[in-house]
């Protein structure tokens, strides 16, 4: 073993994995709304979700509502990832700019996708049955897929992809431009995500 060596470790790929406060609360209120919408326009739209159904943007602006008091409620998560980034925060220029919800029942599943022209994305587990679907995320680093000797063994840096196991009330957040998935829901229940983009607006 050699004892005398340094690893440095640049541009980590960071993903911010909070436990929301009164999660329960939430779920209840959010699964009713998400439902609701559900049935008032059944067939969604589509983007990365291959027979899951996708919300249209949530509206927002009911201050009474429990999707706004949700979005209340995610304010510090968003604003300590922006700490831990070491960027400015400048409360009043952060931006939720669209947020949504997917259910995926059984054998549904969301293609590799980003988010772009956005900072940072988050999605948050309100619901999240055993083998419901892991989300997955892709090494960004493209040399890194298509350029490697033969792996002795897993490691962080010889990674193409990963993922994250998630219980209900969690809520991750990550660069806009990580590629992301989810697998398929290999469950008897729906797997119910909400998914955010967060811009900062840097004009003054």
């Amino acid at each position: 073993m050699i004892s005398n060596r340094e690893i440095l470790k640049y541009f980590p790929q960071p993903i911010f994995k909070y436990k929301v406060d009164n999660f329960a609360y939430f779920n209840k209120g959010l699964s009713e709304y998400i439902y609701k919408l559900n049935e008032e326009d059944k067939e969604g739209i589509i983007r990365s979700n291959k027979g899951g159904w996708h919300s249209k943007p949530f509206d927002l602006k009911d201050k009474n509502s429990i999707q706004h008091k949700f979005l209340l409620e995610t304010t510090k998560y968003v604003f300590d990832t922006i700490k831990n980034y070491g960027w400015k925060l400048i409360p009043s220029r952060t931006i939720v700019t669209e947020m949504w919800a997917i259910i995926n029942k059984p054998n549904d599943f969301n293609v590799i996708h980003t988010h772009p022209n956005s900072y940072l994305s988050a999605a948050y587990y309100v619901k999240a049955p055993e083998d419901g679907g892991r989300f997955v995320i892709d090494n960004p680093l493209n040399v890194a897929t298509h350029s490697y000797p033969a792996e002795e063994k897993k490691t962080e840096f010889n990674l193409k992809t990963a993922g994250l196991k998630i219980e209900e009330g969690e809520l991750l957040i990550f660069p806009a431009y990580l590629p992301h998935k989810v697998s398929e829901n290999n469950s008897k229940e729906d797997r119910i995500v909400i998914s955010f983009n967060v811009n900062i607006n840097n004009f003054k």
